[in-house]
């Protein structure tokens, strides 16, 4: 082995996130939408509120993400666990933001967009780059969940914006991010528009795609939704979650080279 190849064999070694792959991102969606239907079940079906509910979601994210910082390799199960954490927590503080506080969606996206792009740009600025291919250190690994939770409460704002503010409803503001998915999808293999841009991009949208979902599944009726019960709904998509996460380990053993 050259000295030259070193690094990259250490950077795929420590390297703590999935492969971003089709299931990645099937995993990331219901794990978005789980996020709406459980951070739902707490601060409403159980009356805990929305400042409560945030305090609970943000504890478990916080003991969550430690656990994966300080993990020495990468754990599938573990990782997609903070993932539902941020995805909860971001439920709950942007519902918190938007409605108990006041600020309203627009204000609270406008917020958090920029929450979100000074987090970016702090990034950068200190590592270099935000590419998910590169999360090899902790200051890395750090910045890179304190992005996720951004984008995933700048998603719950977004989703509940389009669907609500604006009149287009859950059904049809799924429509709207999932048309929004298909164009950075087509702008990564028809574009060169950088990777990273594009997978932050996607990263961003596919939270109020899960955050409309999951208003359409358990909304009452007359407010255009399915009437799911919330905790009912949100046991099904964790074991959709648990099944997808185990088929995901299999074939990555499967294209394992046999010695």
């Amino acid at each position: 082995m050259s000295a030259a190849s070193a690094p990259t064999v250490t950077a795929t070694l420590l390297n703590k996130v999935p492969e971003v792959t089709l299931m990645f991102w099937v995993i990331k969606i219901v794990a978005t939408t789980l996020g709406e239907t459980g951070g739902d079940a707490v601060s409403m079906s159980l009356g805990l509120g929305y400042a409560l509910a945030s305090v609970i979601f943000i504890a478990i994210f916080i003991v969550a993400v430690a656990a994966q910082v300080t993990a020495k390799t990468f754990h599938p199960y573990l990782y997609w666990f903070v993932i539902v954490a941020t995805t909860t927590a971001g439920t709950t503080m942007a519902d918190f933001a938007t409605r108990s506080l006041g600020i309203g969606y627009t204000g609270g996206s406008l917020i958090l967009l920029m929450l979100l792009g000074a987090s970016l740009l702090i990034w950068y600025r200190t590592v270099g780059t935000v590419s998910v291919q590169r999360i090899v250190t902790r200051k890395a690994e750090m910045f890179y969940w304190g992005t996720i939770l951004f984008s995933q409460t700048l998603g719950t704002a977004l989703g509940d914006w389009v669907a609500d503010t604006n009149g287009f409803g859950y059904e049809r503001g799924a429509y709207v991010f999932g048309a929004g998915l298909l164009v950075v999808a087509g702008a990564y293999y028809f574009t060169k528009s950088s990777h990273a841009l594009l997978f932050w991009t996607a990263f961003i949208l596919t939270r109020p795609l899960g955050a409309t979902l999951g208003d359409l599944l358990d909304k009452p009726i007359s407010q255009g939704g399915f009437a799911v019960d919330r905790f009912a709904a949100s046991a099904i998509l964790a074991v959709f979650i648990i099944v997808c996460i185990f088929l995901a380990g299999r074939r990555a053993e499967s294209l394992k080279p046999k010695i």
